[in-house]
Order: C-alpha cells, then structure tokens, then sequence
C-alpha cells in the first residue's frame, strides 16, 4: 500500500519505519533537521536490545503525499490546525484520513476545518514511543495495539485494508465495527492520568500510590464514564472499573505525555482533554469537579 504518514515524532515515525520495512510504499511528513536525518541515514529505531535502521521516504511537500490510499494523521492535536489545509487537499483526492490522536473529538474537528467525513476513520494506538534525537525514535513499550474502523460502526474494506498493512508491521491491529467505543475507553483511562499527573506535575506512581491520588484518579475516571453514558456512548457496565484496573497495571514510572509538554511550558492537549470533559459535563447536565478544576488550573500554566 501507499501510505503517508503526517507527524514522524515517536509514533508516527515508528509505525512508518515498520510499515516502510514491511514493504510499503510509505512516504513521512516531517521538517527541520529531522527531515535532513531521516533523507540521509533513514529511520533508527532503538527497541529494547535492539537497535536497527529502515530507509524511508521523507518530505516536507504535502504534495509529495498525493496517490496514498491513507494517511496516518500521528500529531498532537494543537499541531492539526496547521495541517487541515493538506489534510483537506488529500481527503477530496480520495485519501483516507487516519487521525491516531489523543481525545474523542478528532472527527468532528476535523470535519468542521473541511476536511470530508466521510474520508475520515477513527483509530487509536496504544503504544510508548519517542523521538529522542534527529532520525532516531525510542520504542518504550512491549507491545503496541491499534485498531480502526468507520465512525458510523459499519466494517469496510478500507478499514480492513489498513489493518492488514498494520498487522504486517508487527503488532497487534485489527478492524472493529466499535471504535467509537474503542476511543472513549483509551480516552477514559487516558485522560484521567494525565489530569491527576498533571495537577500534581509527577509521573504516575508517585499520585497513584498515595490514598487521595488513587481517589483522585478513581473520581477523574468516573466523571468520564459518567459523561460518556450521558452522551449515549455504548461503555459497558464495568467500565469504571475496567480503566481502574488498567491503570493500576501500569508502571509507576510513566510521566503523560500531557505532563511533559506542561514541563516544557509549550501547548498542550488540554483542551481535548479534561478541557472536554469539562465541556461536555456542563452540555449534558453532568457534574465533572475533577476536570473543571484541572482545565482552570492547567490553562494558567
């Protein structure tokens, strides 16, 4: 497959390495030196104990991208509003949009910028990975799970389609008639690490292994869940529990990704994030104290 890959930071320049050494015709979006490193020695990737280079096509000419049959939208979300214009141009060519982006509301924003919806998939990764130097991307994780499929819950041979390719990159992946549902669940667990984390500028050990940080993430969790049913969305009945225990499974050491841009100082997703839960709690009458508070005190940092 033809694929392109807009956002060559630590995910979206892992996965185009993979699928690049897995035979596709993959074509990266990137800039800076890091553009100049991947042209010149292509992709490193150092995993675990091993280390190894893939060469990869590598532009900084959203032109260049035109004939994909997908492309992987794989930035933070305050960097979309610069990218809807190409994102828009490869949609009406007939290109699916693959957004792997934190929050539930990547669609509707995308297609609100112009880009056609119904080019537009929903996708989520679960995965650890991160550019540590020009042309060079550091797996963290294990393992990685992505999956995909059509916002309106049918199954398409697109979404197949991609899956596949993914699958062929190593990994889990799979096409679901669910990734509405797939979405929210990543985002409940998700979203409350990084607001409790964030708040108290730690990684996760050090809030969650205290009695008032675990109930502290266990209320973030539950006013997502609680406006996830207010919105009609099909969790199940152990959900609460379920992002629980997720998060109680992770290492102690992860910092969010969310916490490291507020250390930087620069954006943040916190308006896709507790930002949204917010807002979505005062449209459907849903109270969200947790996040109210951390979209007013994360806004001032």
């Amino acid at each position: 497959m033809r694929i392109a890959i807009i956002g060559a930071g630590g995910v979206g320049g892992y996965y185009g390495a993979l699928l690049a050494r897995g035979g596709h015709d993959v074509t990266l979006l990137a800039r800076g030196e890091h553009l100049d490193a991947i042209r010149q020695n292509g992709i490193m990737i150092k995993d675990h104990d091993t280390t190894f280079s893939v060469p990869v096509n590598a532009t900084d000419r959203a032109d260049d991208l035109r004939g994909a049959d997908w492309a992987m939208l794989a930035v933070k979300s305050y960097s979309v509003p610069e990218l809807t214009d190409v994102l828009a141009m490869l949609a009406k060519d007939g290109v699916a949009i693959v957004p792997i982006l934190n929050g539930v509301t990547t669609a509707q924003n995308l297609e609100a910028a112009g880009v056609p919806r119904a080019q537009i998939l929903g996708a989520t990764t679960i995965m650890n990975a991160h550019k540590t130097a020009p042309g060079v991307i550091e797996r963290l994780s294990r393992k990685e799970r992505f999956v995909v499929g059509e916002l309106d819950g049918t199954m398409s041979r697109r979404a197949e389609a991609i899956a596949a390719a993914m699958q062929s990159a190593g990994g889990e992946s799979l096409a679901t008639r669910e990734i509405v549902l797939e979405l929210w669940q990543k985002f409940n667990m998700l979203c409350a690490c990084a607001a409790a984390c964030g708040m108290a500028r730690s990684d996760l050990g050090t809030i969650r292994d205290t009695e008032l940080g675990r109930l502290l993430i266990e209320r973030a969790v539950r006013e997502i869940a609680a406006v996830a049913r207010a919105k009609h969305v099909p969790i199940p009945s152990t959900q609460e529990e379920d992002a629980l225990a997720r998060i109680a499974a992770l290492p102690a050491s992860l910092k969010p990704s969310f916490v490291l841009d507020v250390e930087r100082g620069g954006p943040t997703e916190l308006d896709v994030l507790s930002g949204a839960v917010s807002r979505f709690g005062r449209e459907m009458g849903v109270p969200t104290p947790v996040h109210d508070t951390a979209a007013a005190v994360l806004a001032r940092v």
